[in-house]
This record gives C-alpha cells, structure tokens and sequence, in this order.
C-alpha cells in the first residue's frame, strides 16, 4: 500500500459512472462515457491552462467568439499571440519561454482525440525539458462551440426575412 495522502475521489452518479465538474471532462467521456488515462490528461490540460491564465474553464465569459477557455486558448495560439493568455499575476514572475511551453503543453493535452494526447508521463517530461520543440497541438475539444456575433448574423441574411407581425383573433359565439 502507498503511503502518503488518501483522497476520496470515487464519485459515481446514479448510474455508477465517475464524475467530473463538466469542465474538465473529455469529449470521449461526455459524448460515449469512454474513461482512460488519457481522461485525466486531458484534465490535467484544463487545469494547467486555468493556472496559466488566471481563469476557469467553468463559468468562463465571452472572450472574442469563444465561449470556453479552450477555444479562446486555441485562437489565441493559432494566432501567436499566445502572450495574451497569460494572468499578469505571472508576467513578471516566470519566463516567457517557460510559460509558452505550458500553455503549448496544455493544448496538446486538450486535443479532441485522445490518441493524440501525452500520456501523463510525456506531459511531465515536456514540462520539465527546457526544450520547448514539440509536436503543435491539434484542435482541442469542445472548441467548436461558438457565439455568433451580431453583425455576422445580420451580413448572413439576405433580405428574405419579414419582421414577425402578430394578430391575435377572439373568437365570439353567435
């Protein structure tokens, strides 16, 4: 038996699957309840990026079109103005290159396929590496959920829409 800290963290619903607060979980666990190590990796990522930014994943507001901190993260970085994400909080406090191979870490550790995330031991060793020459991270899941913007819907309709008119009718006996 190992020795140190007991965490309980066997949390099951009714139906005995393992929980998880929704922003941390996988897409393969929340689309098909597929639970691996490659699970926890991905966790790990949320987290990393949440330290990183100084923001949550749960509850995150409306940054640009995203509306997680995955896609805002993976925008930003596809961007390269991976600079923004960054608390300033930390700014002062850590390198620059050391934080660029965190949130470079953390976005391989959220990537939508599960076959292409470190596993945890990689993730340490990346980490650790004062290399920073990794594989780019791949679209992270639940990205894809967007907030379309205004103006954009107004520029996607093309005219053929009338304004909603109401009538309301009483019907009177004879």
């Amino acid at each position: 038996m190992q020795q140190g800290f007991h965490v309980v963290t066997d949390s099951r619903d009714i139906n005995g699957l393992i929980t998880f607060p929704s922003g941390y979980m996988s897409p393969e666990y929340a689309a098909e309840g597929l639970f691996s190590i490659k699970s926890d990796v991905f966790s790990f990522g949320v987290l990393l990026l949440e330290i990183v930014t100084g923001k949550r994943n749960a509850g995150f507001h409306q940054h640009g079109n995203s509306i997680n901190l995955l896609g805002f993260a993976w925008e930003l970085w596809k961007e390269g103005k991976w600079s923004e994400l960054i608390d300033p909080s930390l700014a002062d406090e850590s390198p620059r290159h050391e934080i660029s191979r965190c949130i470079h870490v953390a976005l391989m550790c959220v990537q939508e396929n599960a076959a292409d995330r470190p596993t945890m031991s990689d993730v340490v060793a990346m980490l650790a590496r004062e290399s920073s020459s990794f594989p780019d991270p791949k679209q992270p899941g639940f990205f894809t959920v967007r907030i379309a913007i205004e103006g954009d819907l107004r520029s996607h309709m093309d005219g053929s829409c009338s304004p909603n008119n109401l009538t309301i009718t009483f019907p009177d006996g004879r």
